[in-house]
């Protein structure tokens, strides 16, 4: 198996997590009473409940680096998302950042921020 890393996110209720993430293309491999784990094509992020999270003050946050930052925008932007600045959920415009790269950020709807950084 290849090495790898996989964000570990909060959820409040992991059946809306696993609906909100099968929206944008994500598809549930695993789940228990305690973890869920989505993946879409070479993506996989995995959740454990945390009910008492205020979405408002979340400080989670993953980064998201694809090759193909335009298409996994474009699948996104096709799920009913807010599209703007502020808002949970929401999904921003791709913008070329102060850091250099290009990238779009994701806030999901326990305030997870997921900042999607083309490779």
């Amino acid at each position: 198996m290849t090495d790898r890393a996989v964000p570990t996110l909060p959820s409040r209720d992991l059946d809306a997590t696993a609906a909100f993430y099968e929206a944008l293309g994500f598809v549930e491999s695993y789940r228990d009473a305690g973890w869920l784990i989505m993946s879409r094509g070479g993506l996989t992020l995995e959740f454990f409940p945390h009910r008492d999270l205020d979405p408002a003050t979340s400080d989670h946050q993953a980064n998201l680096r694809v090759d193909d930052l335009d298409d996994l925008h474009a699948a996104f932007a096709l799920a009913s998302i807010p599209h703007g600045v502020t808002g949970i959920p929401r999904l921003t415009p791709i913008e070329h950042q102060p850091w250099g790269a290009r990238a779009a950020f994701l806030v999901d709807l326990d305030g997870t921020m997921l900042r999607l950084i083309e490779n």
